[in-house]
């Protein structure tokens, strides 16, 4: 792999994305060098995405008082530096403070009373934070809603688009295409390299109001269940052993974790027997 990552020429015309789908390279790999935080700011965001995770309603002021609570003395500019850097957005009703980038369409929230109870009715997608030992890196996931089952994921070191739609489209190649795909209103999700995948999949588009974190919580205890269960008890040294791991806990999630709320049954079953539940109908 090192030699087909050196063949990677960034000022060449042709997208690095391009590049690596011709070398059969992960994108994150090649855009990845590792962040320069001191040690202190690794500890210190690892603390807040506990924080957020927990509470995501807290914005700086009260993730500097819980910090504080820990007995780490912060500056509250330093925290919202460090938010910023992570993605994270107090979830909370804002009067236009979090604008979808030029041009962005928003669209309207369609869940709302919604029966959902077949698979590929509705999925869903976020983007979450994860630490490593040195720096840290974002990753996307899509769900199906029903079933909850994870079915596509792609870590990147940038809040770029590229790695959502990468995750799009591998959801779609894979599973084929949902009723209704919401998400925030993230201007990685309401670009419209998104969206055009969406449209020209004909795929009905749903956003969450601001401040709506519970219109998207199936998506949020996902990530709770991963950094808890996988992320936080490891300190990743390379994207590489991030992604070997996050893909291990994925398949463990989806094939053999039950779920309470899935009558005791795995997402994949859940999926599977509900596909195969609406063939034969």
């Amino acid at each position: 792999m090192s030699e087909r990552k050196a063949m990677i020429n960034k000022s060449h015309k042709l997208a690095v994305t391009s590049q690596c789908r011709l070398l059969v390279l992960n994108r994150s790999t090649v855009y990845y060098e590792a962040q320069g935080l001191s040690t202190e700011d690794s500890v210190l965001m690892r603390q807040m995405d506990e924080i957020h995770l927990k509470y995501p309603f807290y914005g700086s002021r009260r993730i500097r008082d819980k910090l504080e609570d820990l007995g780490m003395l912060v500056n509250r500019k330093r925290i919202q530096r460090l938010l910023r850097l992570m993605g994270i957005e107090a979830l909370y009703p804002k009067k236009k403070t979090s604008l979808p980038g030029k041009d962005h369409t928003i669209y309207p929230y369609l869940l709302r009373g919604l029966d959902i109870k077949r698979p590929n009715q509705v999925w869903a997608a976020d983007i979450t934070y994860i630490p490593m030992a040195k720096g840290f890196i974002y990753l996307v996931a899509i769900i199906d809603i029903y079933s909850r089952k994870a079915l596509s994921w792609q870590l990147s070191n940038t809040l770029d688009t590229t790695f959502c739609v990468d995750a799009l489209e591998q959801a779609i190649g894979l599973y084929g295409t949902p009723e209704i795909f919401n998400t925030d209103q993230g201007t990685q999700f309401t670009s419209n390299d998104f969206t055009d995948v969406l449209k020209n999949h004909e795929i009905t588009i749903s956003m969450d109001g601001k401040g709506r974190w519970m219109d998207n919580v199936f998506v949020e205890r996902l990530w709770r269940s991963l950094k808890y269960e996988e992320v936080y008890l490891k300190a990743y040294q390379s994207v590489a052993e991030a992604k070997t791991g996050i893909n291990d806990w994925f398949e463990f999630y989806n094939f053999e974790r039950r779920h309470q709320t899935l009558d005791r049954k795995t997402p994949d079953y859940v999926y599977l027997n509900g596909l195969a539940v609406r063939n034969a109908a």
